[in-house]
């Protein structure tokens, strides 16, 4: 980052007559040797870890009334993640005990 000699604020890029220059937002100052700017970006996203239920959890998770969209089967596996903002509801997933298909029911 380059920083104004004047202020102390962060030089930022703008074209002045047509040519690249770095120039200060505070105060004004136009730094136009730009021969060490370098302009980068970089997006950091934070990835969300979900859990994934393996076969032998199964014993371990309660069971309850819910029809298979695949095989129609009556019942089913349940756990809840928390896959949006702490203020929305928790997501329910659900895995049918016959075909072990896996689906989702947002309250």
């Amino acid at each position: 980052m380059l920083f104004c000699p004047k202020c102390g604020a962060i030089l930022v890029p703008k074209k002045v007559d047509n040519k690249n220059v770095t120039a200060c937002a505070r105060c004004g100052f136009v730094n136009k040797d730009t021969s060490d700017a370098k302009i980068t970006e970089a997006v950091r996203r934070k990835s969300k870890r979900l859990e994934v239920v393996d076969k032998t959890d199964n014993e371990m998770l309660p069971i309850t009334d819910a029809e298979c969209q695949k095989c129609k089967n009556s019942t089913a596996y349940y756990w809840s993640v928390q896959t949006r903002a702490g203020d929305e509801a928790e997501t329910k997933f659900l895995k049918c005990t016959r075909c072990k298909h896996i689906w989702r029911e947002y309250d």
